[in-house]
């Protein structure tokens, strides 16, 4: 059948690549209220393909969503615009390539994934049923429904459930493990936004420095990629040759501060270009490394990179050097951070202008935000998650996944430009922590760190030439040691990683279960075989 993701009869179609029949759902009750408001809603929409009932292959395989969600699920007259998981691509297209019925959904409302309008209630008031939906009941209606579709339609139960999801998406494959563990027999996990209010709010962070630091004059990208490139230069060796980009995070503790190739020759530096640096901005950047502090404080690097547990004033976690910062601080903040700080504070003019409500639209109030205001938001969502589903979805306490013969692959990429790596490695050792350590937990909950990767399957490193070897999207590589770990008891171990190209020079690397990292035990620096996980 064609399948026009929009329906648009100007849009040329795309050929499915086998039979499907596609379902559209509405789950009650939704969220009532005035009609156009973005917190009124009928239901939960939900999207289910299935593959011809000769090309079924026993597999329900659910997909999960990004951002906000609000896709078009709920719409009869189209299909979902983002049915996308990084690993293998969109749903129809799982349905059609591999014949599991898949599924989506806009996890109870509508409006787009960059909006949380729908979160806020036209009074100003927090929307709680919709974040419940949105943080945990639609997922799980998501994987109820698309079993029961898959049992009347085929005459038989599915044989294997899997979920696949990144970014948001990740962060529902974890409330799944934790909420849910009945639901799938394996879980990828990718990116996911774990503590979610947390590091939303956190994200605004590098914006508020730039406020109440430079007085909201923002640095231009060549000065930005400049710094980041020099942090790289100054911490990539390895073998005593320059990787690109930063395998040892713990180990670099480069300070733009005093490094006189950045900063500006009027401020004692040696750097007569535009892209130069001014102390005030090279101690802006540290912070932004560092991670929120409810003062705006950051420690000197030598003693304390931000690469370690939260202590003292620190609130979340930053980026590591040698991530694009463009996302974070760049012209404007990152829409969900924003967003997150005006329903944690329940003020909608805290959001930006996007931001739509009956009783006030966002009118980038989070500019006039001091430090200690911006924690205060930052303990507001802390303590509004568990009323909205447990949002933050940090419960480390993974014992019925465990028993129910789960297994759960989660994978963070190091220079992810908007979830901060250092999340998902605290959430892994407090599972650790609680469930008896690795011998405990290894059987199975495999988590990897792949340093270079931005949010996806790219180079999230300012260097355009570091070429780091990624997982290969859409091409199933995660999803097919999930299926062979469930259906052959094959465990995932070392994986090797290559780049997605040969320019300047192909590149691959042993993507290592943690807490072992990648290490280098000689030879050639572009080669996996010169690196072991110890």
């Amino acid at each position: 059948m064609p399948v026009d993701q929009r329906f648009d009869p100007s849009a040329p179609p795309t050929m499915a690549t086998a039979d499907l029949c596609m379902v559209k759902l509405l789950v009650g009750p939704g969220n009532p209220g005035p009609a156009g408001a973005p917190s009124t809603s009928a239901g939960i929409g939900i999207e289910v393909w299935l593959p011809a009932k000769s090309g079924w292959n026993g597999r329900v395989h659910a997909i999960g969503g990004a951002g906000w969600g609000g896709t078009e699920e709920a719409d009869p007259t189209k299909i979902s615009s983002y049915t996308l998981s990084n690993d293998l691509s969109s749903a129809p297209y799982v349905a059609g390539q591999e014949g599991a019925v898949t599924a989506t959904t806009d996890t109870g409302h509508s409006g787009g994934v960059g909006s949380g309008a729908f979160a806020m209630n036209p009074d100003g008031t927090i929307n709680k049923t919709l974040l419940n939906d949105y943080a945990s009941r639609a997922i799980h209606q998501q994987v109820v429904m698309a079993k029961a579709l898959a049992k009347a339609y085929y005459g038989t139960a599915p044989r294997y459930t899997y979920w696949d999801g990144l970014s948001s998406g990740g962060r529902q494959a974890l409330k799944q493990a934790q909420r849910y563990p009945q639901d799938f027999d394996g879980i990828i996990s990718l990116v996911p936004a774990v503590n979610m209010t947390k590091l939303a709010i956190a994200d605004v962070y590098p914006q508020i420095v730039i406020q109440r630091d430079l007085g909201g004059k923002y640095m231009s990208a060549d000065q930005l990629n400049m710094v980041s490139n020099a942090a790289i230069g100054a911490c990539d060796l390895v073998g005593g040759k320059h990787m690109g980009f930063i395998l040892d995070n713990a180990a670099c503790h480069y300070d733009p501060t005093k490094d006189k190739a950045v900063l500006c020759a009027a401020d004692g530096g040696g750097n007569t270009t535009a892209a130069c640096v001014t102390r005030k901005q090279a101690l802006a950047i540290n912070k932004i490394w560092y991670g929120m502090t409810v003062d705006g404080s950051v420690p000197d690097p030598a003693t304390d990179n931000g690469v370690g547990p939260l202590t003292g004033k620190r609130k979340y976690y930053g980026l590591p050097r040698g991530t694009n910062l463009l996302v974070l601080a760049g012209g404007a903040p990152f829409a969900i951070g924003s967003d997150m700080v005006a329903l944690a504070m329940q003020d909608p003019k805290l959001a930006q202008p996007s931001f739509h409500n009956a009783e006030a639209n966002g009118a980038d109030g989070w500019k006039a935000l001091s430090y200690a205001e911006l924690a205060q938001a930052f303990d507001a969502g802390v303590a509004l998650s568990p009323q909205i589903g447990d949002l933050n979805t940090d419960d480390p306490d993974l014992t019925a996944f465990k028993a129910r013969g789960g297994k759960l692959i989660h994978v963070q990429a190091i220079n992810d430009e908007m979830v901060p790596y250092l999340g998902s490695v605290d959430y892994h050792q407090r599972v650790l922590a609680r469930m008896g350590g690795p011998q405990g937990v290894g059987s199975f909950y495999r988590f990897y760190l792949i340093p270079g990767m931005a949010h996806g399957s790219r180079n999230g490193t300012t260097n355009p030439d570091a070429n780091p070897p990624l997982i290969r999207p859409h091409q199933g590589e995660l999803y097919t040691l999930l299926t062979n770990w469930v259906e052959k008891g094959v465990g995932p171990a070392d994986v090797v990683l290559k780049s997605l190209g040969d320019a300047p020079v192909g590149k691959s690397l042993p993507m290592c279960i943690y807490p072992t990292k990648v290490t280098h035990v000689g030879g050639d620096i572009n080669q996996a075989a010169s690196f072991e996980c110890r």
